[in-house]
C-alpha cells in the first residue's frame, strides 16, 4: 500500500496513515485503502483489535488540497459518486466487528474526525487539537456526519457548524475522547486498552460489538429475542464452553497468553 503502512503484532493490526508530507490528508487512494483494509479485516478470525494512528506531526489533517482541486469541476453526479467513496470507508470501518483503538496527535480535522468517531476507544495526545472545517471552505461535514453524532454528545453540533477548534479535553468532554494525556501517557493507555482485548474471548467481543451496533437500530420489543439467542449461543459455543470451564477451574483460558 502507498499511503498506509499496515502491521500485524501478536493478534494486533496496525494501521498507520502515512502521507506524513501533506500532515496525513485524504486522497482517493487513501479512502480505498482504507476501505479494502477495513474490509479485509473483517473476515480474520486470529486478530483481536485494530490499532489506528497516523505518522509524522499529526494524525490527519482531512482532505488533501490536490485532491479537492481535482474535484473543482466535478459535474453534480461526479461529486455524488466520489462522496459514496468516502460514505463507504467510514461504513466499513464503522461495521467492523474487531473493536478500533485510534491514538490520535497534532491535529484532527475535517474528515479526520470521522475516523475518530468510528473509533471504539481514542486516546488523544496533550495539545491535539480538533476542528469540522468543512463550514470554512463553504461545504459541510456531510459525509461524515452521522458517524460523529452516532458517538458524539448533541453539543457537538455547535462545533460541526462553527467550525471553532477545539482541544482534547473538549473532545472527551463530547465523546469523541476516551483518554488524553502527554505522549507518554497516551501510549501507555493505548497499549493497555491493546492488551485487555487480547485478553477477552475474541469471538465474544466480535458478538458484543455487532449486538450493540444492531440494537440501536432495532425496536425495543425486538431486544429479547435478539439477546437471549445471543447468550444463549455463546454459552454452547467452544469460547463460551472454554471460558466459563475455565473460569470454574480456575485457569486460563485458551486464548490468553
Amino acid at each position: 500500500m502507498k499511503t498506509l503502512v499496515f502491521s500485524e503484532i501478536d493478534q494486533i493490526a496496525f494501521i498507520k496513515l502515512n502521507r506524513p508530507d501533506v500532515r496525513n490528508a485524504f486522497n482517493s487512494e487513501m479512502i480505498e485503502e482504507l476501505t479494502q483494509t477495513f474490509l479485509g479485516l473483517q473476515a480474520r478470525t486470529d486478530i483481536k483489535a485494530v490499532a489506528l494512528s497516523g505518522d509524522g506531526k499529526v494524525f490527519c489533517a482531512g482532505a488533501d488540497l490536490n485532491w479537492m482541486k481535482s474535484m473543482v469541476n466535478f459535474s453534480l453526479a461526479e461529486n455524488k459518486k466520489d462522496s459514496e467513496k468516502l460514505y463507504e470507508m467510514f461504513a466499513a470501518m464503522k461495521n467492523l466487528d474487531l473493536p478500533i483503538v485510534g491514538l490520535v496527535h497534532g491535529a484532527v480535522f475535517g474528515g479526520a474526525l470521522g475516523l475518530v468517531a468510528c473509533c471504539d476507544y481514542v486516546v488523544a495526545e496533550t495539545g491535539t487539537k480538533f476542528c469540522f472545517s468543512e463550514v470554512k471552505l463553504g461545504i459541510a461535514p456531510a459525509v461524515i456526519s452521522s458517524f460523529v453524532l452516532d458517538k458524539a454528545t448533541p453539543a457537538v453540533k455547535y462545533f460541526m457548524t462553527s467550525a471553532e477548534v477545539f482541544t482534547e479535553v473538549q473532545g472527551s468532554q463530547l465523546g469523541l475522547v476516551n483518554f488524553a494525556g502527554s505522549k507518554d501517557e497516551a501510549t501507555k493507555d493505548f497499549q493497555r486498552v491493546l492488551h485487555l482485548y487480547k485478553e477477552n474471548g475474541p469471538m465474544a467481543v466480535r458478538r458484543t460489538k455487532k449486538l450493540l451496533r444492531e440494537l440501536a437500530n432495532l425496536n425495543p420489543n425486538q431486544h429479547k429475542d435478539v439477546t437471549t439467542g445471543l447468550i444463549a449461543e455463546l454459552r454452547v459455543s467452544n469460547e463460551g464452553q472454554e471460558g466459563i470451564k475455565g473460569f470454574l477451574e480456575n485457569r486460563k483460558p485458551s486464548w490468553k497468553a
